[in-house]
C-alpha cells in the first residue's frame, strides 16, 4: 500500500500481517479522492483507521490536520509507524480506542470537514447503527461529507444517516463508498 499523489507521493505505508486489516485497494483510493476533490486545509477524521491510509492520504494532499481512530494494536503499530516514518505526527492525533468508546474524544476534536469510515465488513451494520445514533451532523462542519467504505453489494438504505443527505455512490469491483453531505456550506469540489 502506498500514498498516491500529493507531498508524500509514492510513499509506502505499513500494513500489518494477516488478514486482520483490509487494505483499501489503490485503485478505490485514488478514484475516490478524484472525486473528493481539493481538500486543502480541511480537518480529517478517519474511522477504523487501521494502517490510517485515508488519513495520511488526506494530509499528503493538504488537509491541515487528521484524527485517527482505531482499536487493533497491529494495526495501531503500523498506525503509529506510518505518522512517525512520514514526519506527520505534528498533524495528527492517534485515539487508540474502539469508535464506539471514542465518542467524547471525538466531540471535543469536532467539527470535521470530511470524515472518513472503513468499518470492518463482518460487522458493518453494528457500526452503522452507531454511526447513524452519533450525532454526525454535529460533528461536521457546515458542508462536510462523510465517506462510508463498505461491500458493494451493502447499499446505504436512503435517511439512515438523516440529516446528511448521499451524493455520490461509486463501486470498483466487490468496493463501494457512499458520499454523503451535511447541508450547509459548500465544500471544496
Amino acid at each position: 500500500m502506498r500514498v498516491i499523489a500529493g507531498s508524500l507521493r509514492g510513499r509506502i505505508l505499513t500494513t500489518p500481517r494477516g488478514f486482520d486489516t483490509r487494505p483499501t485497494l489503490d485503485r478505490v483510493k485514488e478514484a475516490l479522492f478524484s472525486i473528493l476533490g481539493s481538500i486543502d486545509n480541511l480537518k480529517v477524521l478517519d474511522l477504523y483507521a487501521g494502517t490510517g491510509a485515508f488519513g495520511i492520504e488526506a494530509l499528503s494532499r493538504g488537509a491541515k490536520q487528521a484524527v485517527f481512530v482505531e482499536k487493533s494494536r497491529p494495526a495501531l503499530q503500523c498506525l503509529r509507524d506510518n505518522l512517525s516514518r512520514l514526519g506527520l505526527e505534528g498533524r495528527s492525533k492517534v485515539f487508540a480506542q474502539f469508535v464506539e468508546r471514542a465518542q467524547r474524544n471525538i466531540s471535543i476534536s469536532a467539527p470535521f470537514d470530511l470524515v472518513f469510515c472503513d468499518p470492518p465488513w463482518t460487522g458493518i451494520e453494528g457500526a452503522w447503527n452507531f454511526l447513524a445514533n452519533m450525532q454526525l451532523a454535529s460533528l461536521l462542519s457546515p458542508g462536510g461529507r462523510l465517506v462510508l467504505e463498505h461491500p458493494a453489494e451493502a447499499a446505504v438504505s436512503p435517511g439512515r444517516f438523516s440529516p446528511l443527505a448521499t451524493t455520490n455512490v461509486r463501486a470498483w469491483g466487490d468496493s463501494a463508498v457512499t458520499i454523503l453531505d451535511r447541508s450547509g456550506a459548500a465544500h471544496n469540489a
